[in-house]
């Protein structure tokens, strides 16, 4: 057995899925070196996880990622909404939602919008995205071992196409290693939730005449309900390439190769209601769908992120872009942490923020699948039942309680029952249009690498105030006064009150975290600003905690 020299990083990422591979881009934004270790010789070649919701596409905007994204996901850009049939060709169908954004009423509320883009189509972007960046992507490559101390974390990597071993050193490591965890197992965490929801076997296929049958229907999936052979069908190219998503039993004693061609084209036939329809089938997988949150998220320095961390079903696309979103948590955390200008006890409000995002976005996509009779779910009587949060307002709505924020309303649910982007600590910031230089810009544009403050005219002393602040706590603190005064950084467009927005008064200011969470909120001017915002500024970035 061969031994390479030691690589040093700060951070190794284990997983090159479309989480770990979100890490390397934030990371890699943000100036942090890192390496990334998939077993797996490529991306995945499979369609699946492909609906990225706002939030996570606002993400990729900031990122510089979102236009290639976009690109990449064009083939299916006019796909909309979720059918229910009894079969394709008879009358029993149902649209259980046509439009994503019914009347275009997100664009209040961001600059992005929903994106349909398989997990085959964007993890190669994500790929090109982070090694432009410099990150060091290694596929073939599987972790095989890691201890941790009080200085990093080593760990043991094999190359599978040669056979030999090196150590790695690293400052922290991030597992993005999927629901069956090796790197949670070893740190000995436990998971609650209800568990396995159902089994599928996804199977991909070619189906030339399918897209007459469809014609014009460009659903996002259509859920097929025959009793004799129900399953959820979703299109890859419109034209010919198609998924078939068929409930698969391994509690009877069901197995992977029990699903032969013959019967995977049989059963598709059945359910979509053509028995001419000439298929050929080009692979199959399985999936299973749960509902399970690990009881923390991390160890020391190794941190869990996306199906590591945290299980959902289907229903909504929550899993990935839950996942995705943990990952962009934790990159700009961990870049403060790195760079030093936040305490390390900041790394300890990860999980504090998102653990309960996952508890509640996992109960609601369950929720959603009993009330879509997701096909191959047999929910309890209770499932679904009450009043739930729309869509929209648990993927762009939900609430930091505790954590890196300050003056938290801790009573609040995580996910409101109805949208609330007012500005408030622990929400995400409110999306306005502005002018910086001419260019036109969102709120959302400015937070990536540093905290800012956003004050008016009226706030001169909270502004002059974080001035001084970022140069005596060596703090990348960034200062925008919004007018349309000369000596104003940013205008707002056609002269929207950036106050009353933001849910304070011009004389206010507000501090947003660098991925565009809102840390604190100024009820108006005070005696001494600047103490005032150096408290804050301390608590939120370097609280007390780990060492």
């Amino acid at each position: 057995m061969n031994h390479k020299a030691e690589d040093r990083v700060p951070v190794l990422i284990v997983g090159g899925s479309l989480v770990g591979l979100s890490a390397s881009l934030f990371l890699g934004r943000l100036g942090i070196g890192h390496m990334l270790v998939e077993k797996h010789s490529d991306t995945s070649r499979h369609p699946r996880g492909r609906g990225n919701n706002v939030r996570t596409m606002e993400l990729f905007r900031v990122a510089r990622a979102e236009e290639q994204i976009r690109e990449a996901a064009s083939v299916l850009a006019e796909n909309h909404g979720i059918l229910q049939a009894g079969s394709l060709t008879g009358d029993d169908q149902e649209w259980l939602f046509k439009d994503m954004d019914p009347g275009g009423g997100l664009a209040r509320f961001s600059p992005s919008g929903w994106c349909l883009c398989s997990q085959n189509d964007l993890e190669p972007v994500l790929v090109r995205c982070a090694r432009k960046l410099g990150g060091d992507l290694r596929f073939s490559s599987e972790l095989l071992s890691f201890d941790q101390d009080d200085d990093g974390v080593t760990a043991v990597v094999k190359d599978r196409e040669t056979g030999e071993h090196h150590t790695v050193r690293a400052d922290y490591l991030i597992a993005a290693d999927g629901p069956r965890s090796p790197v949670r197992e070893k740190l000995g965490i436990g998971q609650s939730g209800p568990g396995d929801l159902f089994h599928n076997v996804s199977i991909t296929f070619r189906a030339p005449g399918l897209a007459d049958v469809v014609g014009d229907r460009r659903f996002i999936a259509c859920y097929l309900t025959n009793p004799e052979a129900d399953g959820a069908l979703l299109p890859v190219d419109n034209r010919e390439k198609w998924v078939f998503h068929a409930p698969w039993h391994p509690e009877t004693g069901e197995t992977l190769e029990d699903f032969t061609d013959e019967r995977c084209a049989k059963h598709i036939r059945t359910a979509v209601g053509d028995q001419d329809l000439d298929i050929e089938i080009t692979g199959r997988a399985p999936w299973h769908a749960a509902e399970r949150v690990a009881e923390r998220y991390g160890a020391g320095r190794v941190f869990l992120a996306g199906d590591s961390a945290h299980e959902m079903s289907p229903t909504g696309a929550f899993g990935s872009n839950t996942g995705i979103q943990d990952a962009h948590n934790l990159a700009w955390k961990l870049a403060a942490v790195l760079k030093g200008w936040a305490g390390p006890g900041l790394l300890d409000t990860y999980g504090a923020e998102r653990r309960p995002v996952a508890e509640a976005t996992s109960a609601r996509a369950s929720a959603r699948s009993a009330e879509h009779s997701h096909p191959g779910y047999s929910p309890p009587p209770a499932a679904g039942a009450g009043k739930q949060s729309g869509v929209l307002t648990v993927a762009l709505g939900y609430r930091y309680l505790r954590g890196a924020v300050h003056g938290a309303d801790t009573e609040q649910p995580i996910v409101p029952d109805r949208m609330q982007l007012g500005g408030a600590p622990g929400t995400r910031a409110p999306h306005m249009w502005l002018l910086r230089s001419g260019e036109r810009v969102s709120t959302l544009d400015l937070y990536e690498e540093s905290p800012v403050l956003l004050t008016g005219p009226e706030g001169s002393a909270w502004h002059a105030a974080g001035l001084a602040l970022a140069d005596r706590l060596d703090m990348p603190l960034q200062c925008f006064r919004i007018g349309d005064g000369a000596d104003d950084d940013l205008a707002p467009e056609d002269g929207a009150d950036w106050a009353e927005i933001h849910g304070t008064k011009p004389d206010s200011a507000i501090l947003v975290r660098p991925d565009g969470f809102v840390a604190w909120r100024a009820d108006g001017p005070v005696s001494d600003p600047e103490r005032v915002l150096k408290d804050v500024l301390e608590s939120v970035f370097r609280p007390a905690g780990r060492r």
